[in-house]
């Protein structure tokens, strides 16, 4: 696994590292935070499923076919979900991200634009991939407006591409980012981090 090494990126809200068996606590405890495993389209862990999604994810990485990171938050210190380069083809330069999650508490933040910026940068400006894909069930209108709003274009839908633990099959929304399309998603996502919010005052 040469092309695609364990690597730290850290940003302003986020910070990415290599995932590692010690996370496990930490990790649970963002699992924990929301029952996001009860959404039926996804494929969170439970909490106490997470010390052997580290060691399917780490046996992955020994494979060369994915590099997984835990997901720190920068203002708490604390692990906050999982994400990954997956489906990893070095003879073709691409790479998806996906199998990410993070804790109910910072969903809707910076935090996930931020992770999806550096992971895009490494991505394109250091691996110098030609295309990032994202792939997501096709009934999970959550992730795909996500998707959308970084940027990608969906490329189509495979249709029952995949059969889940509950038996239904996964209609599957594959979206990407071309190295040509880079510089102008680039400035969105650094434009979205920094744009003037709405302040919420309670009545």
């Amino acid at each position: 696994m040469t092309w695609l090494q364990p690597v730290s990126l850290g940003g302003e809200h986020a910070v990415l590292e290599p995932l590692a068996q010690e996370h496990e606590s930490q990790l649970t405890e963002a699992a924990a935070d929301g029952e996001l495993w009860a959404l039926w389209y996804t494929s969170v862990p439970r909490p106490e499923q997470v010390g052997q999604e580290i060691r399917r994810r780490l046996g992955l990485r020994e494979t060369g076919s994915m590099l997984p990171f835990s997901v720190r938050q920068r203002s708490s210190g604390r692990l906050v979900g999982m994400t990954t380069y997956m489906n990893v083809d070095a003879v073709n330069r691409r790479v998806e991200i996906g199998s990410t999650w993070y804790a109910a508490s910072v969903q809707r933040s910076p935090l996930n634009t931020e992770c999806k910026l550096m992971l895009m940068r490494h991505a394109f400006e250091t691996l110098e991939c030609v295309a990032v894909e994202f792939r997501t069930h096709f009934m999970n209108r959550q992730s795909r407006q996500a998707i959308e709003r970084l940027g990608a274009k969906l490329d189509g839908v495979l249709r029952s591409h995949m059969v889940l633990p509950n038996g239904s099959l996964r209609d599957t929304a594959v979206y990407s980012v071309i190295a040509g399309e880079w510089p102008a998603v680039r400035a969105n996502l650094q434009w979205q981090l920094v744009r003037p919010r709405p302040t919420v005052v309670a009545a």
